[in-house]
């Protein structure tokens, strides 16, 4: 899971990962102005040569920000990518207005809270024909990505993980938490001082973390995840993209 926390005008990106058993490790943290390409791509090769299997087959949970997207394309070729569910919903929604994005927020969630894929496929696809009516603006921002929100429906465990790997809410509620330890520092002096601060609260919160929700359904997860990177000349980008045009 990968996702950014905000000191003082930087961001601070963090690398969390999940075991098969379900337990969350904290495995580094890059400092950068914006997500941006070329430097998250040097800190998940770093990961590689601190130990991190950056060849097996792996789900990778984020956001929608295409310099984390394009940094996992580059270091981890064709691996499956779920794009976080709650941050589409509200990418859409903020190109309404104020009146609107409740009713659009709740019929965005049910569609995406659908078991099968073909399920939720359908119900995303009769709230894009609505929202072309609407506001075109809010239509390119669904269909930027919107297969990879997909993903665990495609591979079928959406209903056993989806729970907790749909979104990075597992990473935000550790974000949460750091807060609590450094939000009432008013003056970041320097770099050292927010690499120390994030750090040792990660280290600290690290020990006493749950195990996600679902964790006992998790190597389900990776035998699908391993079918999928099997099938003869066709990689999780080839399969995302053809159904990025079949959703839209």
């Amino acid at each position: 899971v990968l996702d950014g926390k905000t000191f003082a005008g930087d961001q601070l990106v963090v690398a969390l990962g999940v075991t098969t058993t379900g337990e969350k490790r904290i495995l580094g943290l890059v400092q950068t102005a914006r997500e941006n390409k070329r430097v998250i791509a040097a800190f998940l090769r770093d990961l590689g040569e601190r130990g991190f299997p950056l060849d097996r087959p792996l789900l990778i949970v984020l956001d929608g920000a295409k310099g984390l997207r394009a940094a996992v394309r580059d270091v981890f070729g064709d691996v499956p990518v779920q794009r976080c569910q709650w941050h589409k919903r509200e990418n859409v929604v903020d190109h309404l207005s104020k009146s609107e994005q409740a009713w659009w927020r709740k019929r965005l969630q049910r569609a995406y809270e659908r078991p099968t894929y073909e399920e939720a496929k359908t119900a995303l696809k009769e709230i894009r024909r609505d929202l072309e009516e609407r506001n075109l603006s809010a239509v390119g921002s669904l269909d930027g990505g919107l297969g990879e929100t997909l993903t665990l429906h495609r591979l079928g465990v959406f209903p056993l993980v989806g729970i907790s790997l749909k979104t990075t809410n597992c990473l935000e509620s550790i974000f949460s938490q750091v807060e609590t330890r450094t939000g009432r520092v008013c003056h970041w002096r320097n770099s050292s001082q927010k690499h120390r601060w994030l750090a040792t609260a990660l280290l600290d919160l690290e020990p006493r973390l749950r195990r996600v929700r679902g964790y006992q359904h998790l190597p389900r997860l990776r035998e699908a995840i391993q079918r999928e990177l099997s099938k003869p000349g066709e990689g999780a980008h080839a399969v995302d993209g053809a159904e990025e045009k079949e959703v839209a």
